[in-house]
C-alpha cells in the first residue's frame, strides 16, 4: 500500500488558500480516480482506494498544518510502511505558481508542516511533491500562505494541479527517481 498525504488546514475558512495546495492536489487525484467515501482516521480525512492500479490511502490531516506529523506518524506506524511508500504533497513559497518539484528526501525549508512530519518520523528522508505558490514578496509570510490565490495565480495553478496528479501517478508506477526525471526537467 502507498500513503499519499496532502497538507493543508481544515475548515471552510482555509479552503482554496495557498497553504492548502496539498489538499487541492489530493482532491483532484481522488476525483480523477473515482476514489470516494471519506472516513475519519489518524486525525485526518482518509480515502482508501486505487490510484493508477495501486492500493492507496489518501489523507488530509485535520490537525492543522503545524501538527501534520501526528497524522503521518500514526498512519506510517499503523501500517508499518517503508518511507519510500509515503508521499507528502505540500505548498512551497520558494517555487513559482505553476511549477512542481518532486524530491526523494530533503529539508523542511521553513515549512512548519514538513518540520513536524520530520520530527515525528525522526528523519527528513521521505518523498515529497512541492507545489509552487509564489514567494510572498513584501507580505508577511503567514498572512500570504493563508490568503487566497489571485486570479492570475489560479490560471497557473490549475494545470500545475493536473501535473501534480500526473507526477503522483508516475511515482506510483515508476518510482521516485524516474518520476523526478520526468517532472523536474528544466530546474
Amino acid at each position: 500500500m502507498k500513503l499519499i498525504v496532502g497538507l493543508g488546514n481544515p475548515g471552510a475558512e482555509y479552503a482554496k488558500t495557498r497553504h492548502n495546495a496539498g489538499f487541492m492536489a489530493l482532491e483532484r487525484l481522488a476525483k480523477r480516480h473515482g476514489v470516494t467515501g471519506v472516513k475519519t482516521r489518524f486525525h485526518g480525512g482518509v480515502l482508501d482506494g486505487h490510484v493508477a492500479g495501486h492500493r492507496c490511502m489518501l489523507i488530509q490531516p485535520m490537525t492543522f498544518m503545524n501538527r501534520s506529523g501526528l497524522t503521518v506518524g500514526e498512519a506510517v506506524g499503523f501500517y508499518k510502511l517503508e518511507l519510500e511508500d509515503l508521499l507528502i504533497v505540500v505548498d512551497d513559497v520558494a517555487l513559482p505558481v505553476g511549477s512542481i518539484r518532486l524530491r526523494a528526501t530533503g529539508g523542511a525549508g521553513g515549512h512548519n508542516g514538513l518540520s513536524d512530519i520530520e520530527q515525528k518520523l525522526g528523519t527528513p528522508d521521505y518523498p515529497r511533491l512541492r507545489i509552487g505558490i509564489d514567494p510572498p514578496g513584501r507580505a508577511i509570510q503567514s498572512d500570504y500562505v493563508l490568503g487566497r490565490f489571485s486570479p492570475d495565480q489560479l490560471d497557473k495553478l490549475d494545470p500545475a494541479l493536473d501535473r501534480a496528479c500526473d507526477a503522483i501517478e508516475a511515482w506510483l508506477n515508476d518510482g521516485i527517481d524516474k518520476a523526478m526525471t520526468l517532472f523536474n526537467a528544466g530546474e
